[in-house]
């Protein structure tokens, strides 16, 4: 089993980067990079399993996933505080049967075939990715719920606002909703697989981080 850490940062809002970060969801994307080692390949973040979700509130924070242990000295100078733990005896501990809560901010989408154009060369028809909310939204968490072994017993839904990139980056479009409740345990394996991997679209912008907690 890999080890995963997971890292709390209370973020200094007087602090110039906290502040952008917390406004620019490519801007805490590449802030959260410097934590992880260089030269990870194509795909640094998937290789380093690195996760996060923002808690909002008077006192902001980020929790912060990965598989490396995370260099917190690559955070700005005030950026914030930060703590890591090893999640390795939490993981351990997965049980079939076992009563969690959980917490996830995920990105719901589907894809709609109605609307696909096929391609010129193929002929194949790629469907257009739609956001999902509401019941829809509940459903896609019900789904993906089960397949990452979770019998959910209780699910709520709240929509997160999304942090716009500035109008020079790369813009980014996902509807977050942020999941919780509570469930049973039915594949440790899976279970775990999901929360290393993160689950759905949009993991570099703060979604996909499961978190579990007994119930």
């Amino acid at each position: 089993m890999p080890t995963a850490t997971l890292t709390r940062i209370h973020l200094n809002r007087r602090h110039r980067a906290a502040r952008t970060d917390l406004a620019d969801a490519v801007s805490l994307h590449k802030t959260l990079m410097r934590l992880v080692p260089d030269h990870l390949g194509p795909h640094p973040r998937a290789r380093a399993h690195l996760l996060h979700r923002l808690e909002t509130g008077p006192d902001p924070f980020l929790l912060v996933q990965t598989t490396y242990l995370p260099d917190l000295t690559a955070l700005p100078p005030g950026y914030g505080t930060a703590h890591s733990h090893d999640l390795t005896p939490m993981l351990r501990a997965l049980r079939p049967g076992l009563p969690v809560r959980y917490r996830i901010t995920a990105a719901p989408t589907a894809s709609r075939i109605a609307d696909a154009v096929p391609h010129p060369t193929t002929g194949r028809r790629r469907g257009k990715t739609i956001s999902l909310q509401g019941e829809a939204a509940l459903a896609w968490w019900q789904r993906r719920a089960t397949a990452a072994g979770l019998e959910v017993t209780t699910s709520w839904a709240a929509p997160r606002p999304f942090p716009r990139s500035s109008q020079d980056r790369p813009a980014v479009h996902h509807t977050l909703t942020q999941f919780d409740g509570t469930a049973l345990i039915t594949d440790p394996h899976a279970l775990t697989t999901a929360v290393l991997n993160g689950i759905g679209k949009g993991k570099p912008y703060g979604a996909g981080l499961l978190s579990l907690a007994p119930a």
